[in-house]
């Protein structure tokens, strides 16, 4: 769905890690795992973002400063507009978890998983979350998980904060008895967190879009079952289903 959104924040929350705050005067009807894709001025393609959060009149998403597109919308201030394509993608399956879950994120991989914790939390289910930086100028959303209850273990490979190494090594330290997990993030990552749990789960892929809405076909990934489109088909997909 096409929608313009007010700016109503827009500010620098970690090291090249922008937040920002949007306002369209209704709750968007999207659920963890899905995105948005965000027009900006003089740029011919979206830029896709996961939702971190949904508020009672618009959305909250967490972007990287990498290019000239991010850039210009890291200078955008509030009141202006912008427009989205919201409610795209499949998001993460919650009807499956059974009493608990675990929710890996790595780097802007944690946006999603904040919502995703919230919704889970609405169930009923017990969730523990761990996060993996490079370092701890790039950390994000402590405080918000602390604010609905959950502690997340942390690594940064520098050791500046929690543990040092890999969000595996973070999560290792959990107590267990999962009966699913949720991820996102770096791709190397997401593979070593499928390999290392021997439990369901779920993981929401990247990939470079063009549409975002399935048409073009230029975000397709070889799964098990043939190749699949990360825009439409996902992101979101099991981890049987996908070849590393």
């Amino acid at each position: 769905m096409k929608t313009l959104f007010t700016i109503k924040d827009n500010r620098e929350a970690a090291r090249q890690t922008w937040r920002i705050e949007l306002d369209c005067g209704f709750r968007p009807g999207m659920h963890a795992g899905q995105f948005v894709d965000v027009a900006l001025d003089g740029f011919f393609l979206r830029r896709p973002i996961s939702v971190c959060d949904i508020t009672d009149s618009g959305l909250v998403l967490y972007y990287k400063v990498v290019g000239a597109g991010t850039a210009a919308m890291s200078s955008m201030k509030a009141g202006e507009k912008l427009e989205l394509l919201t409610d795209l993608g499949n998001g993460f399956d919650t009807a499956v978890c059974g009493k608990s879950a675990l929710l890996v994120g790595g780097g802007l991989g944690a946006a999603p998983m904040h919502l995703l914790c919230r919704e889970l939390l609405a169930a009923g289910r017990k969730v523990r979350v761990a996060l993996g930086f490079n370092s701890a100028d790039e950390v994000v959303l402590l405080d918000s998980f602390r604010a609905m209850g959950v502690e997340p273990a942390v690594a940064t490979l520098d050791g500046s904060m929690g543990t040092r190494g890999f969000v595996t090594d973070a999560f290792g330290s959990l107590p267990g008895g999962f009966d699913r997990f949720y991820c996102c993030g770096p791709l190397p990552m997401m593979k070593a967190v499928c390999e290392a749990l021997d439990i369901p789960g779920q993981a929401s892929l990247e990939e470079r879009m063009g549409c975002g809405a399935g048409f073009c076909y230029g975000c397709s990934k070889l799964m098990k079952g043939g190749a699949r489109r990360i825009c439409k088909d996902g992101p979101v997909f099991d981890k049987e289903e996908i070849i590393w």
